[in-house]
């Protein structure tokens, strides 16, 4: 009986060139995708790096596959040594474990003389001793796990009797207990009358290729996840702190009139590098005696957690404003709360109460960037008051200074993610930008234009956190 491998396909040997092309360029381009897998990072944790570690895995184990096809193709079929030559007895060298020709074997079952050939590959893969010889076609399902049995029947049936290919995967256990995945193809082959003679079938150990697909949609599936849920935080987050953060714009009204009214304006810039909503904040409030609340304030961390702190912390500044109290004993009835929090993080914040009266800016800081002040064409860096970051020390105690505002002057307050830019350790370059804005500033028609030129400078540039600026200016 003519082998299947001949029937009705007329054999054509590739071209040797093209061949060793392929085999280099799958070489080549296994090489790189090897290297990015042992490039990428290696944080079990992150989603995203599973995800490409489990790609890279299948990507490298197709090729290796694809490899062994094309090494295969060009060396074409086994000589076959006459029957009588020391050759045809001579043992085959053992194939690596996991190489593709190890993973891939062939079987032919003879209905009419119930002959069985396995393929030395074959046993390899069902761990099966070649002394005890093939299994028949009615046996082949005691290896199969039960429920894929009715499979592989229902495959086998199909082919025998009404002539289908066969193209399916089972589960089978081996004689050591392992368990492994097998993909079987095969055709029956017909006698000179149309019926079925016996059937071939190529089978393929898949085990670790499923593995491989297997961890990819595992970790693809965490990713998508993973980021559903940061999708979900980052809309509760800014939802959260859209209802804090103030909403008004351009100026801000006393409630008593005094010579110099304040126009105020603020501005929330999110991170550049990870989009998260972090824990700034910037306020202005009219209090109760005339004065002026103003603030600005940032704490560590970012999404819904540390937004509901700020929250919190803002709120609480708020009433304490309103009650009178001073803002250096304000910061350390601050520092007090942020250490009771269930969720302990650190702050910096500054706290400026003004007198519209006498034009008296009273202010305290925790760790915090001092204000800039520009004036008559000129710009200087107020002298901070000693005062500790939020939730660093138990009974911190906070200084006030004090700094007498004129008429035109312009007070710039921003948390320290502005003048940071990613990969930076001082922000000495972003305050000389700062610094450097003097001219337009001086020359804007109000605290909104102010921000805004403010923004234009730093708003596109690589930072690495969120930040928050507000400009005050004093009216004449």
């Amino acid at each position: 009986m003519p082998s299947h491998l001949f029937a009705d396909r007329p054999a054509q040997s590739p071209e040797p060139g093209t061949v060793d092309a392929l085999i280099s360029q799958t070489r080549r381009l296994r090489g790189e995708v090897d290297a990015v897998r042992r490039d990428s990072a290696v944080d079990e944790d992150d989603p995203h790096n599973r995800w490409q570690r489990a790609l890279c895995d299948l990507a490298v184990h197709q090729l290796d596959d694809l490899g062994a096809h094309l090494g295969q193709l060009k060396t074409g079929l086994p000589v076959e040594h006459p029957v009588d030559s020391p050759a045809a007895y001579a043992v085959p060298a053992p194939r690596p474990a996991g190489s593709l020709l190890s993973r891939v074997g062939s079987a032919e079952w003879d209905l009419l003389t119930d002959d069985v050939h396995w393929s030395d590959e074959l046993f390899q893969i069902f761990g099966r001793p070649r002394e005890r010889g093939p299994l028949p076609l009615d046996e082949l399902p005691s290896l199969v796990f039960a429920e894929d049995q009715s499979l592989l029947q229902a495959m086998v049936t199909d082919c025998l009797i009404d002539g289908k290919p066969i193209d399916g995967e089972f589960r089978i256990v081996r004689s050591d207990g392992r368990v492994r995945t097998v993909h079987m193809t095969g055709e029956p082959v017909l006698d000179s009358d149309g019926c079925t003679a016996s059937m071939w079938a190529v089978l393929r150990d898949v085990s670790e290729l499923r593995r491989s697909e297997r961890a990819v949609r595992e970790s693809r599936d965490s990713l998508q996840r993973h980021r559903q849920i940061e999708h979900t935080e980052r809309r509760v987050a800014v939802e959260l702190q859209e209802a804090v953060l103030p909403p008004w714009r351009g100026s801000l009204s006393f409630a008593h009139d005094g010579p110099a009214p304040l126009d105020v304006a603020g501005h929330y810039l999110p991170a550049a590098s990870t989009g998260l909503i972090g824990g700034d904040w910037y306020d202005a409030l009219a209090l109760p005696d005339g004065d002026a609340l103003l603030t600005v304030g940032d704490l560590t961390g970012h999404g819904v957690a540390a937004t509901s702190s700020m929250a919190m912390l803002l709120g609480a500044l708020r009433g304490m404003a309103v009650a009178g109290i001073r803002p250096g004993a304000l910061m350390g009835h601050l520092n007090q709360l942020l250490e009771t929090t269930v969720q302990p993080a650190l702050g910096s914040a500054m706290c400026c109460r003004y007198d519209p009266t006498s034009q008296v800016l009273t202010w305290s800081q925790a760790g915090h960037p001092a204000p800039l002040l520009f004036r008559g064409g000129t710009v200087r860096t107020l002298a901070r008051p000693e005062g500790v970051l939020l939730g660093a020390t138990t009974g911190a105690a906070y200084e006030e200074a004090e700094t007498r505002l004129f008429p035109g002057d312009l007070l710039l307050l921003h948390t320290d993610g502005l003048t940071r830019t990613a990969g930076d350790v001082h922000s000495d370059d972003g305050t000389r930008r700062l610094l450097a804005l003097a001219p337009r500033l001086a020359a804007a028609r109000d605290a909104q234009d102010c921000v805004r030129s403010v923004v234009e400078e730093f708003g596109e540039g690589p930072r690495e956190d969120d930040a928050c600026v507000m400009v005050v200016r004093v009216g004449r």
